[in-house]
């Protein structure tokens, strides 16, 4: 196996960025795995990576991945709704509601206020 640099992470990554688009998730899982492994801070890959597995329907990986970008980025509205999608996806309702409206709260976008169902 070659040694990895940095360009070959951005390669990878973007590569990852194009499976998904072009829905093969668990490609893109897999070549997300190498990037994290080389830079395990890198939340970029780490979101990506957490949006593989939810198109993969690996509800589990992907709410874990999810819960760590938010760690690290809680202001991080995509990765609240998402998190709340993944919920949603896993019949824990409750769940998926608090994080729609955290998400809607820290970016009022149309999609993300319906699924706050504020007022409701």
């Amino acid at each position: 196996m070659s040694e990895r640099t940095p360009e070959t992470d951005v390669i990878d990554y973007r590569a990852a960025e194009q499976l998904l688009a072009a829905r093969d998730p668990r490609g893109a899982v897999k070549l997300l795995d190498e990037v994290i492994a080389a830079h395990p801070e890198n939340t970029a890959a780490r979101l990506l990576r957490a949006r593989a597995f939810f198109a993969a329907a690996q509800l589990r990986p992907a709410e874990l991945e999810f819960q760590l970008v938010l760690e690290r980025e809680p202001d991080n509205a995509f990765a609240h709704f998402a998190l709340a999608r993944t919920f949603e996806r896993a019949n824990r309702p409750q769940q998926a509601l608090r994080h729609f409206r955290l998400a809607a709260a820290l970016d009022p976008k149309p999609e993300y206020l319906r699924a706050a169902r504020f007022g409701r």
